[in-house]
């Protein structure tokens, strides 16, 4: 193994020293260059490919301390190995706590004390520079995914984030380093707004990997909420010892918007944004059996439009949407928020009068929705006045069941515009 060693020093005695002493290493290949100015050692520290530098820290050009200074800014990650008299040896140990690698006195410039020492300098440089370049590859790494990482000893306390870490998060590493996790990675239910079990803490309790709790939100350091999902591990050292913890987050707020859009799509009217078929079916189980517990009665209504398809031919059908889209509006207006309106289909509309006292509620609620149905309906500069058929089953005395209740609350609205349109019908 060739290595280039650069001396710097006055005595020529030392230089011949030293180069007979490391002619006779087995296996190790010393080049020694030998300059006797400070101002050529920088020369040729300038132009690379040295290995390590003996340093004598007195010369013509440069005394101590301001020696080594200018060694360092020359070729910094260079190892140095100062040469010293005894009467020096106070100012070498001086130029290693301030990085030279080590010392020797030149009285013990023998072959064996001189090539372990420049072997163990070499071998600690390379090292080190192998740590540094995994330790960057490892950095590199982990900014270059598309997750956030974060990590902490066994105490709990913070000793990592990556970049989308810190973005996610709103803190910096700086910042974030040595703090309690639970002051950096601050999670609650989205649903309950409850804190929810911290995960790297049952990695490290359970010594396995664990996934976050559905629904997480991550509140960021300026208060922003963030859905997150994924995983936290343990960290084991060489031994198979737990060290600390490793979570793997990354941003579903997109992916649950959507999921949660898709689910409202697949329950509700998409051109009124009613309930469908589908909700009210649901809902109107739930009521029954809400009804029968509490020994109450609920009523049905279901309503069409009448003539709606005069309109649509007429006036077109972005004109009857509108229009539909009004009727919704208003017989939302005319329940309350327990009760249900559903839109069936075309001009046909549900509505789920829940907990009632007895029937004449009805009674009262579907002459409140006929009016409010007939007030005029502005739409595209048109002033339209329309009517509305309503037929009314009750439970339990029209139907034990949601399926009956529809069929026969269907049946009376027919019956009402058999009987002139415009009114409403009881089963």
């Amino acid at each position: 193994m060739d290595h280039r060693i650069l001396l710097i020093g006055q005595d020529s005695a030392d230089a011949e020293t030293i180069r007979a002493a490391l002619a006779e290493v087995k296996g190790w290949n010393y080049s020694v260059e030998w300059v006797r100015q400070l101002s050529a050692g920088v020369e040729r520290l300038n132009t690379g490919q040295i290995d390590a530098v003996l340093l004598d820290l007195f010369l013509p050009d440069g005394q101590g301390r301001e020696t080594l200074e200018q060694l360092w800014s020359a070729a910094p990650d260079v190892p140095i190995l100062i040469l010293c008299d005894q009467d020096g040896e106070s100012l070498a140990r001086q130029a290693v706590e301030r990085g030279a690698q080590d010392y020797l006195l030149k009285t013990h410039l023998d072959s064996c004390t001189l090539r372990h020492a420049l072997r163990s300098m070499i071998e600690r440089k390379a090292a080190a520079e192998a740590l540094f370049v995994e330790k960057e590859r490892a950095e590199v790494t982990l900014n270059s995914i598309g997750d956030a990482v974060l990590s902490t000893d066994i105490a709990g306390h913070v000793t990592y984030l990556n970049v989308v870490a810190e973005s996610m998060m709103g803190w910096t590493r700086q910042d974030a380093v040595g703090r309690p996790l639970t002051e950096v990675f601050h999670i609650i239910d989205g649903e309950t707004r409850e804190p929810v079990p911290n995960p790297l803490a049952l990695a490290v309790q359970e010594n396995k990997t664990v996934g976050l709790t559905a629904n997480c939100v991550l509140i960021r350091r300026d208060g922003h909420e963030v859905a997150i999902e994924d995983s936290a591990a343990p960290i084991h050292d060489r031994r198979g010892r737990v060290t600390g913890a490793v979570i793997v987050f990354h941003d579903v707020s997109g992916a649950r918007a959507m999921s949660l859009q898709m689910s409202h799509l697949a329950r509700h009217d998409v051109l009124t944004d009613l309930p469908n078929r589908l909700l009210l079916n649901d809902r109107l189980a739930g009521a029954i059996a809400s009804a029968r517990r509490y020994r109450r009665q609920l009523a049905v209504m279901f309503l069409d439009v009448d003539q709606f398809k005069h309109i649509n031919d007429s006036l077109g059908h972005e004109v009857g949407d509108q229009l539909l889209r009004s009727v919704a509006e208003q017989l939302t207006r005319c329940v309350r928020s327990s009760d249900t309106v559903s839109r069936q289909g075309g001009d046909e509309f549900v509505v789920v009068l829940s907990e009632m006292d007895q029937a004449s509620n009805a009674v009262v609620s579907a002459a409140k929705i006929l009016a409010a149905v007939a007030e005029p309906h502005r739409i595209a500069g048109y002033e339209l006045h329309i009517t509305a058929s309503i037929g009314v089953s009750v439970y339990p005395d029209d139907g034990p069941d949601a399926e009956t209740l529809l069929r026969n609350a269907d049946l009376a609205m027919y019956h009402a515009k058999e009987r002139g349109r415009g009114r409403y019908q009881f089963f």
